[in-house]
């Protein structure tokens, strides 16, 4: 194999905002941030949603909405279409 066609592929810290949980795996993707993790200093990539945080894994349901997306959409579109929609009488 040709070293300089692959990407590099190495040990990298994620990190699951939304339990603060973090784990070490194996990865080629690039991160401008690093962490000190167990006295080593790795890669560093954020997450929202992992195994220890997913409902699936977890059996509490809950909803993940850090971004915003559905009060963006609404303020978008409005309530058109929308089956949350209260009638107006």
């Amino acid at each position: 194999m040709k070293a300089e066609g692959h990407p590099e592929y190495r040990e990298v810290v994620f990190h699951d905002l939304s339990c603060d949980f973090k784990f070490i795996t194996r990865s080629t993707i690039q991160t401008r941030e690093t962490i000190n993790h167990e006295g080593k200093d790795y890669p560093l990539i954020k997450i929202e949603v992992s195994a220890e945080s997913h409902p699936f894994y977890t059996g509490k349901h809950k909803i993940v909405d850090t971004a915003g997306r559905v009060e963006k959409f609404r303020q978008k579109f409005g309530t058109v279409g929308s089956k949350t929609a209260v009638a107006a009488g």
